[in-house]
């Protein structure tokens, strides 16, 4: 029989006891810390990660998916006026294939949401959902493969929005942003629910259908893995090599090759790189990417650019192949936003080409701009303490602003070095 024993331990102030386990109390304490700071690398404010399940949602094609999990990271806490509103949120939307996470990176979270950035996680209520068919959101994957419902950028952000309305309890949003496919959600986002937000941001997007190279790559890259054998339907054991080839042609169209060119110097690092590209594409999964690049294929807010409401800023890098500028497509539709600009920042050292999107330092000033403007066109608020803002350039202390712009009515250093090319007026 195990026997049990209380031992009752009496110490002084000065006994060696009590300072022995002082210092050892202390020492667990630290390797805690250390070891929370190590699953939570980060460091933002208030971060919070978490699943949403939609009942029974119905897809564009009528296929149904009785739970459609929907995963999301928060930072910041809501702050909620006299009616209970919720008014600092700002959702971000990510890329194809990526996942909320990966705004939390230094290039991108680094510079907006850390104390005193644009995007405060202190002050800001931040939404970082991944999207269906990516990241631990529900997708092929899981287990249905190709049997999974057939999912279109519509169906995407409609999830999104149950996401945000009814999951987190958001009826209004400070922004939208998004990059890539996230930038093309919040084109959509602007469209489809016209009067939900006080300003949009899409980066390294276009309003228009998919068509031309953009539309023969994502082809060519469906193709690869479909005319592999070893797909076989999609009901594989080892991911095929044809994979390989669909994220690299991805790989080479979204990258910088002025950037290319400066790390791959030479013949033996140029296929290194290729080889690491290989690994990376290997670990992800062919079903899911053959779907990612299909949601696609209906995309085209073109016809309803009129009904945006809220201030929008397109911001495009020069270097950018998969909306090249030289197409002027930009150009021409961001006259149908009425309050509308499109922004094409120039090739530089600091430019990644389509990945642009990744250095917020690249473009966060215009963020900044945005945000003051969406306030002084939407008008003052009266339910929100008194602060100065910025319109036009007059500093005016007498209004009254919300939540969504008294947290970033400052400036920041102009970057003159790379002035962007402007079209369109707010």
């Amino acid at each position: 029989m195990a026997s049990s024993r209380k031992t009752l331990l009496v110490t002084t102030p000065d006994s060696p006891i009590l300072h022995r386990g002082s210092r050892l109390l202390c020492l667990l304490l630290l390797l805690s810390a250390f070891c929370w700071a190590q699953q939570d690398p980060s460091g933002y404010s208030q971060q919070f990660e978490g699943d949403w399940n939609v009942p029974d949602f119905t897809f564009h094609s009528g296929e149904k998916l009785a739970q459609l999990r929907l995963h999301y990271i928060t930072l910041g806490s809501p702050v909620r006026d006299a009616a209970g509103h919720i008014r600092n949120a700002v959702l971000v939307l990510h890329g194809t294939g990526g996942t909320g996470r990966n705004f939390l990176s230094a290039e991108f979270g680094g510079e907006l949401f850390r104390k005193g950035q644009p995007l405060d996680a202190t002050r800001y209520y931040i939404i970082l959902p991944d999207a269906i068919g990516t990241g631990k959101s529900s997708k092929p994957s899981d287990g249905l493969r190709m049997k999974f419902p057939h999912y279109r950028y519509d169906d995407m952000v409609r999830a999104q929005y149950l996401l945000v309305h009814d999951g987190l309890k958001v009826d209004h949003l400070c922004l939208v942003m998004g990059t890539s496919q996230g930038g093309m959600h919040t084109w959509l986002w602007g469209v489809t629910y016209p009067d939900f937000m006080n300003a949009l941001m899409p980066l390294a997007s276009a309003p228009v259908e998919i068509a031309g190279r953009n539309r023969m790559t994502r082809t060519m890259a469906i193709q690869a893995i479909k005319n592999d054998p070893d797909w076989k339907n999609g009901e594989y054991n080892t991911q095929p090599r044809g994979l390989i080839a669909a994220r690299n042609i991805r790989s080479i169209m979204t990258g910088s090759a002025l950037q290319n060119q400066k790390e791959n110097p030479t013949a033996e690092k140029a296929d290194a790189a290729v080889e690491a590209l290989a690994k990376a594409a290997l670990r992800t999964d062919a079903n899911d990417t053959i779907y990612q690049y299909e949601a696609s294929t209906d995309y085209n807010p073109s016809p309803m650019l009129e009904k945006i409401q809220a201030p929008l800023f397109a911001i495009n890098s020069a270097d950018d192949e998969i909306n090249p500028p030289e197409l002027r497509i930009l150009e021409r539709e961001i006259k149908r936003v009425k309050r509308g600009r499109y922004i094409l920042i120039p090739l530089s050292d600091q430019t990644r080409g389509h990945q642009t999107y990744n250095r917020a330092v690249v473009w966060k000033n215009h963020l900044l701009e945005l945000l003051h403007i969406s306030e002084a066109r939407g008008g003052p608020r009266q339910d929100q303490p008194q602060a100065s803002r910025f319109a036009n350039g007059v500093r005016d202390a007498t209004t009254h602003v919300s939540l969504c712009s008294l947290y970033s009515v400052r400036r920041l250093q102009d970057n003159t070095a790379s002035s962007p090319e402007t079209r369109g007026t707010v």
